[in-house]
């Protein structure tokens, strides 16, 4: 018998009572909270700015530049080594953290303190009692304590830091479309974690995340979801549709499973279908549309997209559930739990053991 045909016989963990997959549920509510503080913060974030974080808070980092022109996500494990730092004087620097509490965060605001002193700090974070805060005081935008996730992996915290993010300033135009796109994601949840419970049973052993540069961030967070929460049972990586022939496309097999975020712009929608037909003309995988798409006969599996009436650089907060439930019932069907998918502590809910050293 395949390792992967024994591993398949495992007991499912039961899921149903998890923290993880409370806090995967709660987002459509706490969305609307993000949303009023997001529109009563007296600040936002101007061009030239850079918006940092790590892991998680790295790939949110990406999807809020995606959506202001001018903005750049750096990833503060980078800034931390990088010399001289990539900041000019006149940047805006923001930092995105759950916990705000690992030593990176800090580690970068009081390097880029001393070497660009005239750089402006700003923080959006969930935790109110964070270093982070600490070092930021008033210009940080605190979130509900809730997005404050208990569980190991970023769910809540990650969708809704995005979306502060991205709406800063300009919340008045689309409060009704996110509150539409919020209500929608609680209508369709059922439907969207049965999809990811039946995705879960037809995964081998790797998972591929497919997007467009404006829905990176979304595919990238996909790829952490799926692997920190099967506790690395599933491998998985993320790629751009036309990235993928350049050698990546080597990855897959006939077993793979294939999410594509698909784009709601028909015009990047035409590589990333002329792709998906290449994948299923060479038998290349399962092959999943998370997003809008008029060509539902090319895939093996429908997500339905609750926020695809909204441009690609606002959808990462809802386009992500999918993938946060396909890591969550992954886990349960390798037998492993969920809220503690690390119990050899190879990671940990807030990250330790870097030492941070004075330039």
């Amino acid at each position: 018998m395949a390792s992967s045909e024994r591993v398949s016989q495992v007991a499912p963990v039961k899921v149903t009572d998890s923290i993880t997959r409370s806090e995967i549920l709660q987002q459509p509510g706490t969305w609307l909270d993000t949303l009023e503080r997001t529109a009563a913060c007296p600040w936002t974030i101007e061009s030239p700015a850079v918006v940092t974080g790590a892991g998680s808070s790295c790939y949110l980092a990406e999807a809020i530049a995606a959506s202001r022109p001018g903005v750049a996500a750096l990833a503060s494990t980078d800034l931390l080594v990088s010399d001289p730092p990539p900041v000019s004087p006149s940047t805006m620097v923001v930092s995105v953290a759950r916990s705000g509490d690992s030593p990176e965060t800090a580690g970068v605001i009081e390097r880029l303190r001393r070497l660009v002193p005239s750089a402006r700090h700003h923080a959006i974070t969930c935790n109110p009692d964070s270093a982070l805060v600490r070092l930021i005081g008033p210009d940080t935008l605190l979130l509900d304590p809730r997005t404050n996730d208990r569980s190991l992996v970023m769910t809540s915290s990650f969708s809704n830091l995005t979306l502060a993010g991205t709406l800063l300033g300009r919340v008045d135009p689309w409060r009704e479309p996110i509150r539409r796109a919020a209500a929608r994601t609680s209508e369709l949840l059922p439907q969207i974690e049965e999809l990811a419970v039946e995705a879960a049973q037809a995964i081998a052993d790797r998972v591929v995340f497919l997007a467009s540069p404006i829905l990176r961030g979304a595919a990238r967070e996909a790829t952490l979801k799926v692997l920190e929460i099967s506790g690395g049972r599933v491998v998985a990586k993320s790629e751009t549709f036309l990235g993928l022939r350049h050698g990546p496309m080597s990855f897959l097999n006939p077993r793979s499973f294939v999410v594509c975020f698909l784009s709601s712009d028909p015009r990047l929608q035409r590589y990333e279908l002329d792709l998906v037909r290449e994948l299923r003309a060479k038998g290349l995988g399962m092959l999943v549309a998370n997003g809008p798409t008029h060509s539902p006969e090319l895939f093996d599996m429908l997500v339905p997209a609750p926020g695809a009436d909204l441009p690609d650089a606002f959808r990462t907060p809802f386009a992500i559930v999918f993938a946060q439930l396909l890591g969550l019932h992954a886990a349960a069907r390798f037998g492993v739990n969920a809220d503690n998918p690390s119990p050899e502590r190879v990671i940990t809910r807030v990250v330790q053991g870097v030492r941070v050293y004075a330039d």
